[in-house]
């Protein structure tokens, strides 16, 4: 039932916009008026990047279990946006244990999108992966991740400096050195890029179906593409969607994004 009503809600958006839908991971939250009340969230930002560059529908994914078939969902979509989160990818998912210490986790989201990132990339379904995303298309595809980055020596802390205003910690924090003739390097028009910096994890031993398109200047893994995806799968550890308009290389990327989109519903 769930899956019927999102496949035939999706078509009826397309039939009224004309525009291609886009499905949006969301994250899971509790309320802060009831406990017992679990909440699933997205931010505008997300929306916003895809309306206003994309010219996509998002449609919002929320983590029902096994009342989701993600070959409905796939069917219903022009593409698919993995979007950041507070919570980590659980540990078991690539074979370590917890490191000491709490984390956020959301099971609901890692049994979503784990396989739904595995069926996108075998249908061609158009794909973009930001920060959590990022590391999901790392997990899905085989891959490790550093669960305390900056624990790891040499590296830095790239979680989000909070004793500075929201708008000022999602400014521009470290470089990034794009890889010569990669796809993040095409769409920047240059080999260095500056962006913002929200994450606690990042990606340690990289799947090996992914490409390196961009590292920070302490080597950490920043970008990647899927290297035999038939269709557009791109993903990046920073937060472009917050300045999808303003700043060109993040609008670049969401536009190759939304062209991709396009393409995948004429086609279909």
């Amino acid at each position: 039932m769930i899956a019927w009503l999102i496949e035939n809600r999706s078509m009826t958006l397309r039939a009224n916009s004309l525009m291609p839908i886009v499905g949006v991971t969301a994250n899971a939250r509790k309320s802060e008026h009831n406990a017992n009340v679990k909440l699933q969230t997205v931010s505008e930002k997300y929306a916003h990047a895809l309306m206003d560059v994309c010219s996509a529908m998002p449609l919002f994914i929320p983590p029902l279990g096994d009342a989701i078939c993600i070959g409905s969902l796939l069917n219903a979509v022009d593409g698919i946006l993995l979007t950041g989160g507070a919570a980590n990818v659980e540990p078991h998912h690539y074979g370590h244990e917890p490191a000491p210490g709490e984390d956020q986790r959301d099971p609901g989201r890692d049994h979503l999108v784990l396989p739904l990132i595995r069926e996108a990339l075998d249908r061609g379904v158009p794909l973009l992966g930001i920060c959590r995303g990022l590391q999901e298309m790392n997990v899905a595809l085989g891959g490790t991740l550093h669960q305390r980055l900056h624990e790891v020596p040499g590296r830095q802390d790239h979680r989000r400096r909070r004793d500075l205003p929201f708008s000022e910690s999602m400014g521009p924090r470290h470089r990034l050195r794009l890889s010569p003739g990669g796809k993040l390097a095409a769409l920047a028009g240059c080999e260095h890029a500056d962006v913002n910096s929200l994450h606690g994890q990042g990606i340690d031993a990289l799947a090996e179906r992914l490409v390196v398109e961009a590292r920070a200047e302490d080597g950490t893994i920043e970008g990647v593409s899927v290297a035999d995806a038939p269709g557009f799968a791109l993903g990046v550890q920073w937060h472009p969607e917050h300045a999808a308009t303003d700043h060109p290389f993040y609008c670049a990327i969401f536009s190759a994004f939304g062209e991709a989109v396009r393409e995948h519903a004429q086609a279909r």
